[in-house]
């Protein structure tokens, strides 16, 4: 039995780690923490009284040294670059949800994050934890830094086309929308539930920090730039992503071929499902899972490929592809606690 700790159990992501982590037959949560919040982790998640007796106390690195051998870093982005270099010096394992070792250089972080990097030592360490994707890096790692939600969608709904026929991409339009929780459990007037009920609206239109991540692992795949333009929007509701990716080609492809490319590109990948031709994902149908439904539509006469993809962002968007990437890291089985 391995022991794991999650650093910000008050929020979302570190909850939602929480509830699967119980559940895994081979990993005990031994330590949890949240540098506002004290108390019985009961207290904090009631639907969780009678799962655990966890106590929630700040982060103090001397109570982790002996008792964990893994980290989960569910807080806020600039929060990790401080936790992770002290962790990895003791010689435990992290996975960071946060975007701190997304990108890959400290400039553009500090672009598109508004602050300094404090660790250019381990940036380019980090490995990125899509395992459709990097499965083989996964396994060897000491830090990864799991992927965004909104970019797990677009991603994995683009990684089979750019693969094969990335030459033939002219652009790349991805329209995203999201549940009010991929912004965290705090309490702010847009995300208030007066402001968000029975409203819809576009944000940080082609200025979202998921862009430049969502360009840096797509270039990987293409081995060329690739640059799209990302548009983001908040739905009423609390969880889901629904991605769909408008892919203008330079000449025509089979939606019938497409279809066996995926098909086959994730042929082995327990938590991607391709949908039959005519279907179209629901949010209701990945809610509270970590599958990633993809499906596919084509406008022949404009060379258009239509890719709509969808994900729940508390689970394959943070905390259940977290927990998939340590199974890779320590030889579990892959979909434990997740299915």
């Amino acid at each position: 039995m391995m022991n794991v700790g999650i650093v910000g159990i008050s929020g979302y992501s570190g909850c939602t780690l929480l509830e699967l982590l119980l559940k895994h037959k081979d990993v005990r949560v031994t330590y949890v923490s949240a540098n506002n919040t004290k108390g019985a982790v009961s207290e904090i998640w009631p639907h969780l009284l009678g799962e655990t007796e966890l106590h929630c106390e700040p982060f103090d690195l001397t109570k982790i040294a002996d008792n964990v051998e893994l980290l989960f870093l569910a807080v806020p982005h600039t929060v990790s670059m401080q936790i992770a270099p002290k962790l990895l010096e003791a010689k435990k394992r992290v996975i960071d949800l946060s975007g701190d070792y997304r990108l890959k250089n400290t400039e553009d972080y500090e672009k598109w994050y508004g602050t300094k990097h404090l660790d250019d030592k381990n940036l380019n360490k980090a490995v990125y934890g899509l395992p459709e994707l990097f499965r083989e890096d996964i396994k060897k790692a000491n830090l990864i830094t799991n992927p965004g939600c909104y970019p797990t969608s677009a991603i994995l709904g683009l990684a089979p086309l750019l693969a094969t026929h990335g030459k033939e991409v002219q652009s790349i339009i991805i329209d995203a929308k999201s549940g009010v929780s991929g912004a965290g459990r705090k309490a702010t007037l847009p995300f208030s539930f007066g402001e968000v009920n029975e409203n819809f609206k576009a944000y940080k239109v082609l200025n979202h920090q998921h862009a430049p991540e969502i360009d840096l692992y797509l270039s990987k795949i293409t081995d060329k730039p690739v640059s799209v333009n990302f548009v983001p929007h908040l739905l009423p509701i609390n969880r889901g992503i629904l991605s769909t990716i408008y892919v203008q080609l330079n000449e025509k492809i089979s939606l019938e071929e497409m279809h066996k490319v995926y098909k086959n590109f994730y042929k082995t990948e327990p938590f991607v499902r391709l949908l039959p031709l005519g279907s179209q994902p629901e949010l209701k149908n990945v809610a509270r899972t970590n599958y990633c439904d993809i499906a596919l539509a084509t406008n022949p006469n404009q060379n258009l490929l239509v890719i709509t993809s969808a994900i729940d962002n508390l689970v394959k968007g943070a905390s259940g592809q977290a927990i998939q990437n340590m199974n890779i890291m320590y030889g579990f089985k892959e979909t434990e606690s997740l299915l």
